[in-house]
C-alpha cells in the first residue's frame, strides 16, 4: 500500500495505464493540482466521490484522505499530469510576492476545474520535465511551479485562501472522524494530523472514546467489517481486502484466521456449505 509523501524530487508526476487500476494514495500531504490527460480518475474521499474527467483539472488540498481508481478510455490509455505544489515551495512563493492569506481556507477541499488556453499551454511545456527529469535543477523546478501558482491566482484570486493556508486542522470530534476514515491505511501520526491533535493526545483520547488503542481498534473494526461482507453480502476476499485497509492479501488471510480460526477463503465455503 503506498502513501502519497512526495520528495523533495517529485514536483511533477505522469501516470499511464491501459488497464483500469486502484491508486492507493491514502494520505494527500501536499497539495495537488492534476490535469486528465485522457480517461478517468474515480477518486474517493472523505466526503464523498467524483470523476475527473478527460481535459478537466483537480485541485486537491493538503491533509486529506483519498483513493483513486484509474480508468482508461475506451479508445485510449489513461494518462494523467500531476503537480505536487509542495508547503516549502508556497511558503517561498508568498514571501517573495509578499502575500499572506488573512483568512482560515474552509472551502471545498477537492475543486474540480475547466483549464484555460494558459493552463492548457502550461502542462504541455512540462513535457520535458516529465520525459527528462535528470536534466532539470531545483530552480528549474520551482520556477515551473511558480508559474502554476500564478496560473491559478490568475483564474481566481481567492485561491490565495487554498494555497497560503499554512495552518494545521482544527480539534474535531475524534469518534465521529474514526467511524468515518477507519477504512483508509496510513500510519497513526495521520489519523491524530486530521483530527487536529498530537499523537500523545489522540492515543490518550482514542483510549477514553472506545477503550482500545487505536491500531487493535481499526485492526478488529476492519475484520469485522470484513466478515460481514464476505457472509452477508458474498464478497471475496481479494475484492475487499485493499478497500478495508489492509496492506496486502498474505497480511489481510493471517489477520483474518488469527480472529475467526479460518482463512476468508475458508470462511466463505463454511458459508456456503
Amino acid at each position: 500500500m503506498k502513501i502519497l509523501e512526495p520528495k523533495t524530487e517529485d514536483s511533477f508526476v505522469y501516470s499511464c495505464s491501459s488497464t483500469s487500476q486502484w491508486g492507493y494514495e491514502q494520505f494527500i500531504a501536499e497539495h495537488v493540482l492534476a490535469f486528465q490527460l485522457s480517461g478517468e480518475t474515480h477518486i474517493y474521499h472523505q466526503q464523498g466521490t467524483f470523476v475527473l474527467k478527460k481535459n478537466r483539472l483537480l485541485l486537491a488540498h493538503r491533509n486529506q484522505f483519498a483513493r483513486t481508481l484509474k480508468v482508461p478510455a475506451a479508445d485510449a490509455e489513461y494518462k494523467a499530469v500531476s503537480i505536487i505544489l509542495k508547503t516549502e515551495d508556497l511558503r517561498k512563493f508568498a514571501a517573495l510576492n509578499k502575500i499572506a492569506s488573512d483568512k482560515k481556507y474552509s472551502g471545498k477541499n477537492n475543486v474540480v476545474l475547466k483549464p484555460d488556453a494558459f493552463l492548457k499551454s502550461y502542462f504541455q511545456s512540462l513535457v520535458p520535465y516529465l520525459e527528462q527529469p535528470q536534466r532539470s535543477n531545483k530552480r528549474m523546478a520551482f520556477s515551473k511551479i511558480a508559474e502554476a501558482i500564478e496560473l491559478l491566482l490568475n483564474i481566481d484570486p481567492e485561491f490565495k485562501h487554498f494555497l497560503f493556508d499554512f495552518g494545521e486542522p482544527n480539534k474535531i470530534d475524534l469518534e465521529e472522524f474514526m467511524l468515518s476514515n477507519y477504512r483508509y491505511n496510513a500510519p497513526i501520526e495521520n489519523f491524530a494530523k486530521l483530527t487536529g491533535r498530537s499523537l500523545a493526545a489522540f492515543k490518550r483520547d482514542f483510549v477514553h472514546v472506545f477503550d482500545i488503542s487505536p491500531a487493535k481498534w481499526l485492526k478488529e473494526k476492519r475484520l469485522a467489517e470484513a466478515y460481514q461482507l464476505i457472509h452477508h453480502h458474498d464478497k471475496k476476499p481479494s475484492d475487499i481486502y485493499l478497500d478495508l485497509g489492509f496492506e496486502n492479501l498474505s497480511h489481510f488471510y493471517t489477520s483474518f484466521k488469527n480472529k475467526y480460526g479460518v482463512t476468508p477463503t475458508e470462511s466463505l465455503l463454511i458459508k456456503n456449505k
